[in-house]
């Protein structure tokens, strides 16, 4: 069942997102060689919590972590370890956090580490433009499906490929609530685009096959040809007849803005 929002706990979903928004910004200070996923995991644990939330994935389904840290190849559900970030490394952080009051934000940045080839690059753009486009298309009277559709039409006239085993979702109290919202699919089609809306809109996009792997753990999900894959989302709320992001890349950007000058 589709759960619409009110005013209010549209406002209280962003301020969830205001969180996680601030903590991605805050891992952008550290994301670099010679760190660990595990204290990139623990950084954002510490400061989530000194916002009197939660971390949204600990513990959820049995995930260990406080955030998904997904390197390289890995697509998404990576589970935070010993791995030291290397120099040319692509890192997806996915981030959630729960209020006091109960509800949900959620969003994902992938990180270049140091000198990242050109290529790589250009399907980090690609994946993160992708999401705007499909955020475009979150207004009453559409279907999901067209969000799905302009997604994959963006990346694959490029020459990319679209997972379609992961995909985004509704979000509110619970992380994952209906719809699900892919990726790919055909306009027109999938549940209609209401007012009061809120779901998280990530495309997962490859560089080479679309095929994926579940490893061992139960978790890490890859490509199966080993090439990379990149993540972006947002949380959105349909309100009052258009789009409305509740997460924000705003802390990132500073950050990598000040690191880069």
């Amino acid at each position: 069942m589709i759960y619409l929002k009110t005013d209010e706990e549209i406002e209280l979903l962003r301020e969830a997102n205001l969180v996680v928004a601030q903590t991605l910004g805050e891992l952008a200070k550290w994301v670099a060689p010679g760190i660990t996923t595990r204290k990139l995991d623990q950084i954002a644990d510490e400061f989530i919590r000194s916002k009197d939330c939660t971390p949204g994935f600990l513990g959820l389904y049995g995930f260990p972590a406080s955030v998904c840290i997904s390197v390289n190849e890995t697509v998404v559900h990576g589970i935070p370890s010993g791995y030291v970030l290397q120099d040319g490394d692509i890192v997806s952080i996915d981030c959630g956090a729960v209020t006091k009051a109960g509800f949900n934000g959620d969003s994902c940045y992938t990180f270049c580490v140091g000198e990242v080839s050109d290529e790589v690059k250009a399907l980090l753009t690609t994946t993160k433009e992708s999401l705007y486009e499909g955020i475009k298309q979150a207004i009453p009277g559409n279907r999901i499906g067209d969000i799905g559709h302009t997604v994959q039409q963006y990346c694959e006239k490029r020459g990319y490929s679209v997972v379609r085993e992961m995909c985004g979702h509704g979000v509110g109290r619970k992380l994952h609530e209906d719809p699900d919202v892919p990726n790919y699919g055909r306009r027109g089609t999938g549940p209609l685009i209401k007012n009061g809306m809120t779901i998280a809109i990530e495309p997962m996009i490859n560089m080479g096959s679309k095929n994926i792997v579940i490893e061992r753990d139960g978790w890490t999900t890859r490509t199966r040809d080993f090439k990379p894959s990149a993540h972006f989302e947002h949380s959105i709320a349909v309100h009052h007849g258009k789009p409305d992001i509740l997460s924000s890349f705003q802390y990132i950007e500073e950050v990598l803005k000040e690191r880069f000058i």
